[in-house]
């Protein structure tokens, strides 16, 4: 008789160490024993080898339905699937429906819960005209963090938060000891650049990394900190392309406050003078790719211990919406679900820097960030036995080839990666078997943050 419903052997990578021919059992979807040597009995049993056996990813950062009537939760789950992400975090900046209130916090979730082929769990955000006299409850209806923005976009689907408000925000997420996560650009500086960068008549590759130099950046990150440290919330900055941005985090860390930054795999992959020079508005992201040499920076605040997490900020815009040869006229953001575990493998890998901090940045700490961690982020016993399985084969990414994307388009077609995602695994169920995705629509399941007082043992 089979002990367990599914054993895994091979290199076992946890947050804290690899466990070399190790082995992962699960038994009713959870995660029950991690071993070495003589793998167990199992009803389903794959000896794999120098496979890699990592968490499945948890996406702190995906767009789903940036733009209406593209991709949706029936594409980026799929595309999730695909690349060992087995929870998405989905933003609230929804074309036609901003999530702001807890009716729509409960419609997300009903139209989501159809679509998902994997888990999810969603961020709110406030309308301004409101103010944050909604928050509550959209923490009683499952929201798993808040997503504001320094800098506007457009005024009702991704309004700038100006500062006032932004502390009003803060303060009323603060006792629910929820994140506030903050998109760091600063407003004014970044319209001013852009006004300069026009009237000189740069239109291509170069002006958007001219319209946004780092000093938007960091100008807007000292607001978001400096906010979180007024109000005792907990203050996140959800992407940041500048090793800067980080030392600023770990000084507001060392003086006691809650400040964490998260590097999205763009900023780990592309460079501004190879990358966004020949690929254009297909590059075009905010905040923008910069120069290689910030690249290698990035990946030696991974290895410094100051990057708190790693997401994709996935987007699937159709492709007119990121072709426009005036590149400040296109949409901002790329896909990158299918292909962020691997991308994070190869350039650790290539840097020398262990792959513990793919267990870490991808699964143990977006759990944590999110309050998922009593269920997710770790082949830990009790946990779900969400798992992505690498195996040491060369591929070329090509997002039309693999048909797991609503876009044939991607910024990563081309690269070559060392490591496959050979199958993933849902709560020991598989979702993914190297080359077709197998979850059905529905299969996915909402994650609700557990309540403060149940995770930090305090009274309600």
């Amino acid at each position: 008789m089979a002990d367990f419903d599914l054993v895994l052997q091979g290199d076992v990578v946890l947050v804290d160490r690899i466990v070399s021919s190790g082995y992962v059992a699960a038994r009713d979807g959870k995660v029950v024993e991690i071993g070495v040597g003589e793998p167990p009995a199992a009803r389903e049993r794959h000896l794999l080898g120098n496979a890699l056996i990592l968490p499945g990813a948890i996406d702190a950062q995906v767009h789903s339905l940036s733009q209406k009537n593209q991709e949706d939760f029936i594409w980026s789950t799929r595309s999730a699937a695909a690349g060992g992400v087995t929870t998405i975090v989905d933003m609230p900046y929804d074309e036609g429906d901003l999530v702001c209130s807890a009716a729509a916090v409960k419609r997300k979730i009903e139209h989501a819960g159809s679509q998902a082929r994997v888990d999810f769990a969603l961020y709110g955000t406030v309308d301004p005209e409101e103010g944050p006299k909604r928050i509550r409850e959209m923490v009683e209806a499952g929201a798993a963090a808040f997503k504001f923005s320094t800098f506007g976009t457009d005024p009702k689907r991704f309004p700038r938060i100006p500062p006032a408000l932004l502390e009003a925000c803060f303060a009323a997420i603060a006792p629910t000891g929820l994140t506030a996560g903050v998109h760091n650009e600063d407003d004014e500086a970044v319209r001013t650049y852009m006004e300069m960068v026009k009237a000189s008549g740069v239109a291509d590759w170069r002006a958007h990394g001219l319209s946004r130099p780092p000093i938007t950046e960091l100008l807007a990150m000292h607001t978001i900190f400096e906010t979180g440290a007024d109000t005792g919330c907990p203050a996140h900055v959800v992407h940041c392309s500048l090793g800067r941005g980080y030392d600023i985090a770990n000084a507001y860390r060392r003086d006691g406050f809650e400040a964490t930054v998260e590097c999205c795999i763009h900023y780990l992959t592309l460079d501004e003078e190879n990358d966004v020079r020949r690929l254009g508005g297909k590059a075009k992201i905010n905040p923008p790719i910069r120069p290689r040499a910030e690249v290698e920076t990035l990946w030696r605040k991974v290895s410094e211990g100051k990057v708190w997490l790693v997401s994709t900020d996935h987007v699937s815009w159709s492709e007119n919406r990121k072709t426009n040869p005036d590149m400040l006229a296109n949409a901002s953001g790329v896909p990158g679900l299918e292909v962020m575990v691997p991308l994070f493998v190869k350039g650790a890998l290539e840097r020398g820097i262990p792959l513990t901090w793919a267990a870490r940045l991808m699964a143990a700490n977006p759990a944590k960030h999110f309050r998922l961690e009593h269920s997710k982020g770790a082949l830990e016993p009790g946990k779900d036995a969400d798992i992505v399985v690498l195996t040491p084969e060369e591929t070329v990414y090509d997002a039309a080839a693999s048909g797991n994307n609503v876009v044939s388009w991607s910024p990563y077609n081309g690269i070559k990666l060392p490591w496959k995602v050979a199958a993933t695994y849902l709560r020991g169920e598989l979702v993914f078997d190297g080359s077709k995705v197998l979850a059905e629509p529905g299969t996915g399941r909402f994650q609700r943050p557990l309540p403060r007082q149940v995770i930090a043992g305090e009274r309600a």
